[in-house]
């Protein structure tokens, strides 16, 4: 995969009239919002509201200009006398839960009321959000994590609420590796071959190392034990446990399986049985619930975390992280080496930070939004 392109996010403030019994289909800008990187642009314009003269609920039309074949997801942000809304329920239309293209005429709706909140008087941001390539979409939400019946570091049961992120769609292969960092450490070679053999610090550099090129801000600073992450940066980074279990488990659309996608391992993952005793090209077993693959098998994946074996037992039931310090950190996933249990969703393996095999690769992740 070639270098992406940079993340466009377009932003417009749409004023309503204050106090009116009805708010026509009025104009409110034609003022193209527009930002460029090379020979790139793309534009929120035409903006009209109008809200519903019975019912109250506003409809937000706009046009979307851009490159052909791009995708995008939209955000609306209503706003009013110093409060910004987010986590809407009653928020639907084109690009909202599934993406668009560019093109005239594209609607969303709001309905105020069933937000609980009053009808009259909203304002209101549009940011359009150009889906990476290579990447899935997570939408954010609950889930149950970990397992009662498994190791007991997956114990106990508890319930995380995770914010929508971005995930790569395959491990990382080893030329967008060598594209980066100009070196391929893989015991196995081939380039779309999962790259191997890489610790947890290279893991680190190759993020900030890809964010500077491709133009994004770089999530990490620091350097050893030190490390920190900066969460709100639009760069490359690793996921979190909790991210990565939400992602594997097939976030709001999961069916419940043991492994990421299905019951039945050999359908989804690269292990011991079928493996030939070595690592295979990415993407090659069916996908999860989500259209990420290898999420189970073929090589173990490094997260962010720290690892705490009675973490679950105090973690954070937002967006945890996990411990702030340790002296290993988490891996998932299992590996073409590893029995069908270590590639139960659930399982959590670890390491030195320092150390690596060829069973460990990883898959990237961003930040949503930000």
């Amino acid at each position: 995969m070639g270098i992406n392109r940079l993340k466009y996010c377009f932003v417009l403030t749409v004023f309503l009239l204050l106090g009116c019994a009805t708010l026509p289909n009025k104009k409110v800008n034609d003022t193209n919002i527009q930002e460029k990187t090379g020979n790139n642009s793309s534009s929120i314009s035409n903006i009209r509201v109008e809200q519903d003269r019975e019912l109250r609920y506003y409809k937000i039309a706009f046009d979307l200009s851009g490159e052909v074949g791009d995708q995008y997801l939209i955000q609306v942000v209503p706003h009013k006398d110093g409060r910004e809304l987010s986590d809407l329920s009653y928020l639907t239309g084109a690009g909202i839960d599934s993406f668009i293209e560019p093109g005239k005429n594209h609607s969303v709706y709001w309905d105020a009321i069933l937000e609980g909140y009053e009808s009259e008087g909203w304002q209101f941001q549009i940011k359009a959000n150009l889906k990476p390539k290579g990447m899935i979409f997570v939408k954010g939400g609950s889930f149950q994590m970990g397992s009662n019946s498994g190791d007991g570091d997956e114990s106990p049961i508890h319930e995380v609420t995770v914010s929508s992120f971005w995930i790569g769609k395959y491990q990382v292969t080893q030329k967008e590796w060598t594209e980066v960092m100009g070196n391929n450490p893989s015991g196995r070679k081939g380039k779309n071959l999962p790259v191997e053999m890489v610790i947890w610090y290279e893991v680190v550099e190759y993020c900030n190392k890809r964010s500077i090129l491709e133009g994004l801000t770089p999530c990490y600073s620091g350097s050893g034990s030190n490390i920190t992450c900066n969460w709100g940066a639009n760069g490359y980074r690793l996921p979190t446990e909790a991210e990565w279990e939400y992602a594997a488990r097939g976030g709001l659309k999961s069916k419940g399986y043991k492994y990421s996608g299905s019951n039945s391992i050999g359908t989804v993952a690269w292990y011991d049985e079928n493996s030939g005793s070595r690592t295979h090209e990415v993407g090659t077993k069916k996908p999860n619930e989500l259209g990420i693959h290898d999420m189970s098998g073929n090589v173990w994946e490094w997260c962010w975390d720290w690892y705490a074996g009675s973490y679950y037992k105090k973690s954070p039931s937002i967006n945890p992280k996990g411990p702030n310090s340790g002296s290993y950190r988490v891996l998932r996933g299992g590996s073409w080496n590893f029995n069908h249990d270590f590639c139960r969703i659930s399982y959590r393996d670890i390491n030195n930070p320092n150390e690596g095999n060829n069973n460990y690769g990883f898959r990237v992740c961003r930040t949503f939004f930000n």
